[in-house]
């Protein structure tokens, strides 16, 4: 089962473009990736830029339309996420629990939908998408 864990630190959605983590949080999150890739957990991970560097596209009425950040409306951002692969919920959430996480952080636990998961009416509207993740160099 893979998850995703999704950083959400309070604040970031107000973060000036280039705003970075404090050196001293960033080692204590890599002892934490660290142990997720000694453990085989750790599929891929990544932080992200603040919100104001960034763009939303909506469709409203079909027509897609660009809204540069920050997002007036965000109460919650995403910060950051690592994509892991364990036996059960219960193993992601344990592992989102030893995050070195600071008072401002909450980490949001996700299962990744499978293509196994799907009835079959949605696996042949999806056909090809296993090859595609294969080509990407995802598997399922």
């Amino acid at each position: 089962m893979r998850f995703m864990m999704l950083m959400i630190p309070k604040g970031y959605e107000d973060a000036k473009p280039g705003t970075m983590p404090e050196a001293q949080a960033v080692e204590a999150m890599m002892a934490y990736n660290e142990q997720l890739q000694k453990a085989g957990v750790l599929l891929a991970l990544d932080g992200l830029h603040p919100p104001s560097m960034g763009a939303r596209v909506s469709f409203a009425g079909g027509r897609p339309t660009v809204n540069d950040g920050p997002f007036a409306e965000a109460k919650e951002v995403v910060g950051g996420y690592w994509m892991i692969q364990v036996k059960s919920r219960e193993e992601a959430i344990e592992w989102a629990t030893r995050c070195p996480g600071s008072d401002n952080e909450t980490i949001e636990i996700r299962q990744v939908m499978e293509f196994t998961d799907f009835p079959p009416d949605v696996k042949q509207a999806a056909s090809g998408f296993v090859e595609m993740q294969e080509k990407t160099g995802q598997s399922t």
